[in-house]
């Protein structure tokens, strides 16, 4: 058995998308994935790329993603990296494919001078929260996540 991590090409666009989905799934929201393989070629592999991927394959076989950018840090003064998905199909978990991941991150983030990595979990996934504190990540538990979106996001940006 064999696992296998490369950095994502404009051919994986629909295998992306199909990993985003199965994640929208997975976190109970199939609807909210609207993600197209337009939408990943444009911003992955155009010529100012918004994020980097890296697939993770078993016997040459698709099994999991991870979907990172850059940030940057104003108290560190470095860039940070950050996690916005990190999947493994069901079939492939406890064979050491998001540990494989999660390690790439660190890498990335390391090779780019990154002051931290840094990712959320839904509060009900359990398996996942224990996973990363066994890897000595931290709960973060006094910063809350604010979204502005949709017609909120339209209000306030054309406010005089």
């Amino acid at each position: 058995m064999s696992l296998t991590l490369r950095t994502a090409t404009p051919n994986d666009a629909a295998l992306i998308v199909d990993f985003v989905k199965k994640l929208a799934d997975y976190e109970k929201e199939p609807d909210a994935a609207v993600l197209t393989e337009a939408d990943v070629l444009r911003d992955g592999f155009g010529d100012r790329p918004f994020f980097g991927c890296v697939l993770a394959e078993w016997n040459g076989n698709p099994a999991g993603f991870a979907l990172y950018f850059f940030n940057y840090s104003t108290w560190q003064g470095k860039p940070g990296l950050y996690l916005e998905d990190l999947f493994v199909l069901p079939e492939f978990r406890k064979l050491g494919i998001g540990k494989a991941l999660l390690k790439e991150m660190a890498r990335v983030a390391a090779s780019n001078g990154c002051g931290r990595l840094v990712w959320q979990v839904l509060d009900w996934n359990t398996p996942s929260i224990r996973f990363y504190e066994s890897l000595g990540a931290r709960w973060m538990k006094e910063w809350l996540t604010y979204r502005l979106e949709g017609d909120a996001l339209i209000r306030l940006s054309t406010e005089p």
